[in-house]
């Protein structure tokens, strides 16, 4: 077989054309911008089976480079980190607490049945962790990193499963989190209120003032999510140090944690609009090139537990939302949208969550409570609980 060898700015040239053809199709193909399958997942997916095409029939295996692309991913969860300001967390009270507590508890969840999945078609249990939380909860992005630590520990085809895993949450959250929530409203005849909305970050004309910085601001975001990951890789060489193994991942977004909590004690003010452009740049640029590198041959054999794991993860998810989380934030009209945020984000991502909440504010009426309450428990909460809880699992005898 021969081998082509991409050097690191060829891989990123490929990567930034699989984001290209991705948002093509997906502006073109009505189903994919319905599903809300994110634009580096198809443009990257794309690319990955042109490999595989090639491999197979060709004979001829392309090698992409891998430095810049885990970089990109550490500049991704610094944004994560700094745009944590842990004063904001006060303003949910309660039931942000409730939701949070009920976060750890789903995650929780998810991580035991992936593991007794995994358990059960006599796989390692880490694949399990791979498809439970680590895939639903975290995310593409999150997937990927932790099949980095996977991968090192000896699980060849743990890029590939976490992917996948991965790649079916995202399809089967936006698929259901949107007509389970609108039954939800439906069954219990909710509606929302007209009263102004207390999360002014949301209102789209504030949005658009803050939509273009100047480039110094830019440039000074840049550098400051750099040290926020240099900062990381010094916890990281602590960590160590200390007998204790981080992700790398983690520590880059605790760095951006300590910054922007250090800047909030002292009065200063950080601009979270190009922190937020900047790390969703660097997380679709990741993806597109981490999943086009993917090694898609080797995932056919474990197709049948990830169908398996996703039924089971949305039976779950759904229940823990409609019978613990609505319950227990009272039963109405904000209460619904929540759990339904809840859902997007516990089987896909972020972005599946507030684009449920979106859509069903549009029809049923808003609900600004509900908004405040997914953002600050999914911007970065679940990140930082799900990173904990997956390496609490780690430390059990039956991962060693």
């Amino acid at each position: 077989m021969q081998n082509i060898e991409l050097t690191e700015l060829q891989t990123f040239a490929t990567g930034l054309a699989a984001l290209a053809l991705g948002r093509e199709l997906c502006r073109r193909v009505h189903v994919l911008e319905r599903l809300d399958i994110p634009t580096p997942v198809v443009g990257g997916v794309l690319i990955a089976l042109g490999v595989a095409a090639l491999r197979r029939f060709a004979d001829i295996e392309i090698l992409f480079a891998a430095k810049l692309s885990d970089f990109l991913l550490l500049m991704f969860f610094t944004a994560v980190g700094l745009s944590a300001k842990l004063s904001a967390l006060k303003a949910g009270g309660v039931p942000l607490i409730i939701l949070c507590s009920v976060t750890v508890f789903m995650i929780v969840a998810q991580n035991i049945i992936g593991v007794l999945i995994a358990s059960a078609y006599g796989a390692h249990p880490y694949y399990g962790l791979l498809v439970g939380s680590i895939s639903l909860v975290g995310g593409p992005g999150t997937a990927a990193a932790w099949a980095n630590e996977a991968q090192a520990m000896g699980l060849a085809a743990a890029p590939e499963v976490a992917v996948a895993g991965a790649t079916l949450a995202v399809i089967a959250g936006a698929i259901v989190a949107g007509p389970l929530t609108g039954w939800l409203v439906r069954r219990h005849g909710l509606r929302g209120s007209t009263a102004p909305s207390d999360a002014p970050w949301l209102d789209p004309q504030i949005a658009a003032r803050s939509a273009a910085p100047p480039i110094e601001q830019a440039m000074s975001t840049m550098l400051l999510m750099v040290v926020a990951v240099l900062i990381g890789d010094a916890l990281n060489g602590w960590a160590k140090a200390s007998g204790l193994v981080l992700p790398g991942f983690l520590t880059a977004m605790l760095g951006g944690v300590l910054i922007t909590n250090l800047a909030d004690g002292s009065g200063a003010n950080l601009d979270f609009g190009p922190i937020e452009r900047n790390g969703e740049m660097a997380l679709q640029a990741f993806l597109a090139m981490y999943l086009m590198s993917l090694k898609l041959w080797a995932i056919g054999v474990v197709i049948v537990p990830l169908a398996v794991n996703v039924v089971l993860q949305i039976a779950i998810t759904t229940l823990v939302a409609f019978f613990v989380l609505f319950r227990l934030l009272g039963r109405d009209y904000d209460a619904a949208l929540t759990a339904g945020g809840f859902i997007g984000f516990g089987l896909s991502s972020m972005a599946v969550g507030m684009a449920t909440m979106d859509k069903l504010a549009g029809r049923y009426g808003p609900s600004p409570k509900a908004f405040l309450l997914i953002t600050l428990a999914g911007s970065f909460f679940v990140d930082l609980a799900n990173a904990f809880i997956v390496q609490a699992f780690l430390t059990l005898p039956m991962f060693h």
